[in-house]
């Protein structure tokens, strides 16, 4: 896999980040998300959607935040664990069904997550650490909550907008430009600093500056 999904930053371990049951738990996910049915390209390579994306989080996490919790850095890694097992179409079309499945999934990947920290030594409270972060339920007063849903959007930035703005959402301008808003309002003063510097498309930049006013 390129350095654009495993970071040479990633060398640069915390004391935490040597000791033995993080590095458990952090198999553990990429174990779990390496069962995942879909499948995503990558620099020529097939690789299973959520494990991909838990790369992908992790790396970005090292950049934002390279002095980030230990519950940050876990609940970063597992965002989307096991979310193929809970696919969207289990929820009815429309905003309506789409807000239940996400609710629903916030406890389902804090649930997850629990049930793989605790046999590798993380205490109750620290398990619960993780799933209040997950939870989201503190987002723009939870400090760690907050940097989460910068990493999410980032990463949403880099990898998943530009499919957006070449498919077939791409018709629809107006649409676009309100996922950019949408967006932009979840993140952090410093998340949107950071989106600025991102590597963007020409199509992807410019939707990006016509939404901001840039």
């Amino acid at each position: 896999m390129g350095k654009s999904v495993q970071s040479d930053n990633f060398k640069q371990f915390k004391e935490f980040k040597q000791s033995e049951r993080y590095q458990a738990i952090v198999e553990l996910i990429d174990k779990a998300n390496r069962e995942d049915i879909e499948f995503e390209e990558w620099q020529g390579e097939s690789h299973p959607k959520r494990y991909l994306y838990g790369l992908r989080m992790s790396q970005t996490l090292e950049a934002f935040e390279p002095e980030a919790s230990e519950a940050l850095s876990i609940a970063v890694r597992a965002q989307h664990i096991y979310r193929w097992k809970v696919p969207r179409s289990s929820y009815p079309l429309g905003r309506s069904g789409y807000l239940q499945w996400r609710t629903y999934l916030k406890g389902y990947h804090a649930e997850q997550i629990g049930l793989l920290m605790e046999p590798v030594g993380y205490s109750l409270e620290e398990v619960e650490q993780v799933q209040l972060i997950l939870s989201k339920k503190h987002l723009k007063t939870h400090a760690d909550t907050q940097t989460l849903e910068d990493i999410i959007c980032l990463v949403f930035l880099q990898y998943n907008f530009p499919a957006f703005a070449a498919g077939d959402i791409a018709k629809d301008e107006d649409k676009l430009l309100n996922i950019i808003h949408r967006t932009w309002k979840k993140m952090s003063a410093k998340g949107n600093q950071a989106a600025l510097k991102l590597n963007y498309s020409e199509d992807s930049l410019n939707l990006l500056k016509k939404a901001l006013d840039l």
